[in-house]
């Protein structure tokens, strides 16, 4: 069911609603910090399947960014606390604790994303003779930094961090937050 809901939001949010947003893992964040890796690996990996039927046998390698994404929740998640038998300071400072666990995550996440994809686009496009199917919100950033007579692997990371700024906060915290529903729906 994640695997299909992630493969639900690109389509609404690019073409329909014209954010040009990566956010097709939320749900793949979610199932990783409500159940584990190998959940979470398994969503990422459907994902990717479900991505490759829809969009007429297009396969890149960026299944490669969803799996890093999962394996680094999974590492730095906040752990899980019962806030209900907690005092009301207790309860603050464990709000605030996993807080900042989540901004230290989002943090690396964009990173690493930017990286892991900057490097993997660079590959997949400029040194292999593949052709890029449709522009992308990085792209708008690659005009601005060719100006600048960038590298073009530089290039293809740094266009990466303005967008991946706004959708990996998406990812993480809404990931987070969706996760703690479906706990909190299941305790019920």
């Amino acid at each position: 069911m994640a695997a299909s809901l992630n493969s639900i939001i690109h389509p609404l949010l690019v073409p329909v609603l014209k954010l040009p947003l990566f956010v097709d893992t939320v749900f793949t964040a979610a199932v990783t910090f409500y159940a584990g890796l190998i959940p979470g690996l398994v969503t990422a990996v459907l994902t990717w399947v479900i991505g490759f039927a829809v969009k007429d046998d297009i396969v890149t390698p960026f299944i490669l960014c969803s799996i890093a994404e999962v394996i680094i929740i999974f590492i730095l998640k906040p752990a899980a606390v019962k806030i209900r038998t907690l005092n009301e300071d207790r309860k603050r400072a464990v709000f605030i604790s996993i807080l900042a666990r989540l901004m230290m995550l989002y943090i690396i996440v964009c990173i690493a994303i930017s990286i892991l994809g900057g490097l993997i686009d660079y590959v997949f496009y400029t040194v292999l003779p593949n052709i890029k199917p449709a522009f992308s919100a990085e792209d708008a950033f690659k005009e601005w930094f060719f100006q600048g007579s960038i590298p073009v692997l530089a290039m293809d990371i740094l266009s990466r961090l303005p967008v991946n700024l706004i959708d990996r906060f998406i990812v993480i915290f809404g990931g987070y937050f969706i996760s703690r529903a479906l706990t909190a729906a299941c305790q019920k």
